[in-house]
């Protein structure tokens, strides 16, 4: 009987075929004469030969060993890890989504273009922004589209302007994204309370500043209540605020980007609006502007002329394309399911529920770990283990022993500015039963750190692979199966 863990390739035996593939019906060609000759094989791939069978079986067992959502708790703050509602998959699998081609005729996929244009009348709504572009593959690549739309802007007006702002507590795309982008990233502290300094801002604005790039609530799931001050202070200066919209989970159907003062939003399609997240993609980022800046937004833009849906390139300052076709339509198709069956009620519900639940396991696990911010939260919030650390554990070894439960561990070690930090989002659509039963792992994790430290320290104990060399697992990884030595055999600690 082959073990489940066995890899693919040690099952293998000669002439056995896992897959029956149709008679091909294209011409043959003679490689030779298509390809130089290094190119081409002298021996056929070395793939494993294994059944139908063994093969369901082997994919089978390593989405058993993976964990996600559908299988366990998934904390992970500031990533929005929840339910993906089966039926956004039904529709986007519908044939009339599912098997139509990029390069039909506009004529031909009115219902696609309808419900593109649609989902970004929507978006533009729920953000409170004029127009809305559905492009970008990735909320870094809203990210990028929104800088090149400020940089497009300001050179219009005859400005160079070359630094972008960005708070210590962004995610770490922002100042990647200003940096790619071309700016210099100037890096604004946050206050006691972890907000915006707003007095440290003041003094890094000028008329040199392109935008000041900002989540609102921030990465420690505060709200800036100073956030409109934010925006004038900027604007005073001539630059535009541009907003990060990962955590848009918190407030939808409560406020809007547009009302706190932003000029420019992206959304993450995958975290606050349920289509899949994680495995590399695809994703979704689009992006939201007010009307001074529809003139930059990519091409094409779908519109709606005559009771017909077509695609416009005819706009001159536009910053062009910037994904092939327009965005990954099955994504938008899950996004748009999501937000026509919740509908304003139901986002509004999300956003007050994500809250309330964040605030319940905020106050459950402050006895065990420190808090360094003790006002309320909206949907993430985040903790220390710096009293862990004074034991001799570290916010990383508690994080491996979380894995013996069942649950995937938060976020941890971000943002930066928080010791031994653990940022932990539990998201609207856990239920209570969920948030108690990890919060009593969470206080046996911190018991075992005062009275059974080496439990924690040599965690995980029950998952497939044992804990890592991590020196070695960065500096000499593993990057292709080997025969005579499994990658399991040489990264697991004996």
């Amino acid at each position: 009987m082959v073990e489940s863990n066995e890899l693919i390739f040690e099952v293998s035996q000669p002439g056995r075929v896992g897959s029956s593939l149709p008679v091909s019906d294209v011409d043959k060609v003679d490689i030779h004469e298509k390809f130089p000759e290094h190119l081409i094989r002298d021996t056929p791939a070395e793939l494993p030969e294994v059944s139908e069978l063994q093969l369901v079986r082997h994919y089978t067992a390593l989405s058993n060993k993976n964990h996600g959502i559908d299988n366990g708790f998934y904390p992970l703050g500031s990533c929005t890890m929840k339910y993906n509602p089966k039926i956004n998959e039904d529709v986007a699998r519908f044939e009339g989504f599912s098997r139509i081609h990029p390069y039909q005729p506009g004529e031909t996929v009115q219902g696609a273009l309808q419900l593109l244009y649609e989902l970004q009348e929507e978006l533009a709504e729920i953000t409170g922004m004029d127009a809305v572009t559905l492009q970008p593959s990735a909320g870094a690549q809203g990210e990028w589209t929104g800088l090149m739309m400020v940089r497009a802007y300001h050179e219009q007006k005859g400005e160079t302007r070359t630094k972008v702002l960005v708070p210590d507590s962004a995610h770490g795309t922002n100042p990647a994204t200003a940096t790619v982008a071309g700016y210099k990233a100037v890096t604004i502290p946050s206050n006691k309370d972890g907000l915006v300094d707003l007095e440290e801002l003041k003094k890094h604005v000028d008329s040199d500043t392109a935008a000041l790039m900002l989540t609102n609530p921030n990465t420690l799931g505060l709200f800036e209540k100073e956030i409109v001050e934010i925006a004038n202070v900027v604007h005073e200066a001539g630059g535009l605020l541009y907003y990060d919209g990962a955590n848009a989970n918190a407030i939808l159907g409560k406020t809007t980007p547009g009302k706190m003062g932003f000029d420019i939003v992206h959304l993450n399609l995958h975290k606050t609006f349920t289509t899949p997240h994680g495995g590399g993609g695809p994703g979704a980022g689009p992006v939201g502007v007010k009307e001074k800046l529809i003139p930059y937004l990519p091409i094409p833009r779908i519109e709606k002329a005559n009771g017909t849906y077509v695609l416009n390139s005819n706009y001159p300052l536009s910053i062009g394309r910037v994904k092939g076709y327009y965005g990954n339509f099955g994504i938008l198709v899950r996004a748009y399911t999501y937000i026509r069956t919740m509908g304003p009620d139901g986002l509004r519900q999300v956003s007050e529920s994500a809250v309330l639940h964040a605030n319940y396991l905020r106050k459950k696990l402050e006895p065990y770990f420190e808090a360094p911010y003790s006002q309320i939260c909206k949907h993430e919030f985040v903790l220390s283990g710096s009293r862990q650390k004074k034991l001799g554990v570290r916010t990383l070894d508690m994080a491996k022993r979380l894995l013996d439960f069942g649950y995937h561990p938060p976020t941890i070690y971000f943002p930066l500015n928080v010791e031994e930090c653990m940022m932990i989002e539990p998201t609207e659509t856990e239920s209570k039963e969920t948030m108690d039963a990890f919060a009593d792992v969470m206080a046996q994790i911190s018991k075992e750190v005062e009275e059974n430290p080496d439990m924690v320290l040599s965690a995980p104990h029950t998952t497939v692979i044992g804990r890592l060399d991590e020196v070695q697992a960065a500096r000499q990884p593993v990057l292709r199966y080997k025969k005579e030595e499994s990658a399991e055999k040489e990264l697991v600690k004996a």
